[in-house]
């Protein structure tokens, strides 16, 4: 029996999310998926990461046109400003996509879906670091009406935030401090870094103008907590995900990149589980 080949992955983004999806396939999915190209617009982080996986830099790549030339996949682990431009250019290329910066995605659906449709593309949007996607995916079948995520983290989680540095002072904060209250597109816009999660939401259910988003910077709490609520004809749906911080990056859940990873074993393995 012919074994089927493994796919080739390229990975755009050698920080903390695409170091450890790097480091996945190479040891825990290498017999369906093999690395073949890091790409990062610091050059440096990808040599160093590649060195780290093979001893030396044969992975690194010089520009993102070589990594799309050499993969099946290419997986989006950069930033929202830039993921909107690799997805296009993947899948102009022929490429499958793997989306982690989702926020940067909001407002080109369709075009996302014509060029999938004219290039036989896919693109994949892991859950990432909330509960309820699947829920959510099958209760908008049957009619949504309302969609709520409710974000609380540390004030440590929102520095460099544009937006909380124009408005608020958080250094020293005693009490929960109401960031932002708005829809899941205006929280991706001021939010690129932080909310990712409103923006799958918004995408998943009643689209990202109607899907309402609350950000708390909460001094009490240690975990990126979310809580989403859900009302439908079908159910009531409420979730409350805790999250373990990212080790090499606080303003990441390790649900995340794990969430990644599960997207990945789906695509690769014959049996789907979830809607």
């Amino acid at each position: 029996m012919n074994r089927r080949a493994r796919l080739k992955i390229g990975i755009v983004g050698c920080g903390a999310i695409g170091s450890s999806l790097a480091k996945e396939i190479v040891m825990g999915l290498r017999k369906d998926a093999c690395l073949v190209a890091l790409y990062d617009i610091r050059l440096e982080k990808a040599q160093s990461l590649s060195k780290k996986l093979t001893g030396d830099v044969k992975l690194c790549v010089v520009n993102l046109k070589v990594l799309i030339r050499r993969s099946d996949l290419v997986i989006e682990a950069s930033s929202a400003k830039a993921s909107w431009g690799i997805a296009s250019q993947s899948l102009s290329g022929g490429c499958k996509v793997m989306v982690m910066s989702v926020g940067g995605m909001v407002g080109h659906l369709d075009q996302v879906y014509l060029l999938c449709k004219k290039n036989n593309g896919m693109v994949y949007f892991p859950s990432g670091a909330i509960s309820g996607v699947d829920a959510l995916k099958a209760a908008n079948i049957a009619g949504v009406q309302k969609v709520t995520l409710t974000t609380r983290k540390n004030p440590n989680a929102f520095s460099g935030v544009e937006y909380v540095a124009k408005h608020f002072k958080l250094a020293g904060l005693k009490h929960d401090k109401l960031l932002f209250n708005g829809s899941a597109a205006q929280a991706v816009k001021y939010f690129p870094q932080n909310v990712n999660v409103a923006a799958v939401l918004g995408l998943a259910g009643i689209g990202t103008r109607k899907t309402r988003v609350r950000i708390i910077a909460s001094p009490r709490v240690k975990k990126n907590i979310h809580e989403i609520e859900i009302e439908s004809k079908a159910a009531k749906i409420f979730t409350r995900t805790e999250n373990i911080l990212h080790p090499q990056n606080p303003k990441t859940s390790f649900l995340a990149v794990l969430s990644a990873i599960a997207t990945l074993k789906q695509i690769l393995q014959p049996i789907k589980i979830g809607t």
